[in-house]
């Protein structure tokens, strides 16, 4: 699958963004996407993440300000971010969890297709 991320920009604290991720294949086709962050000298960790039957997770440091919401249409997943804080600053990625994992894992190594990163600053 091959996906195409943007959205990524600076902003103020408190302030929002929404970043998609266009996928070359019905949304509904592949086990879950998950956005992904990445900042300097550090792992890439998991933000949030939508199955193909819709159900959602997110890491606790973003729940209830980012939410992942999904236009089957345009197999397209978006993650609103809202209350952007300046530890929200990294590159944000995009990907495919593999078909035979679990929908809602969290482990970069179970997602196997990736976006290219575009870069959220938020500033104080």
């Amino acid at each position: 699958v091959q996906l195409q991320a943007s959205g990524g920009g600076l902003v103020q604290a408190g302030g929002s963004l929404r970043l998609s991720c266009a996928a070359s294949k019905s949304t509904f086709n592949i086990n879950a996407i998950g956005w992904f962050h990445q900042t300097p000298g550090k792992e890439r960790e998991f933000v949030a993440s939508i199955s193909s039957a819709g159900m959602t997770n997110y890491t606790d440091s973003v729940k209830g300000r980012f939410t992942i919401p999904r236009d089957n249409a345009k197999n397209t997943v978006y993650l609103q971010m809202d209350s952007l804080k300046p530890e929200n600053t990294a590159v944000y990625y995009c990907a495919t969890a593999t078909p035979d994992s679990d929908y809602n894992t969290l482990l970069p190594t179970e997602y196997d297709d990736w976006g290219q990163g575009t870069q959220v600053t938020v500033s104080s």
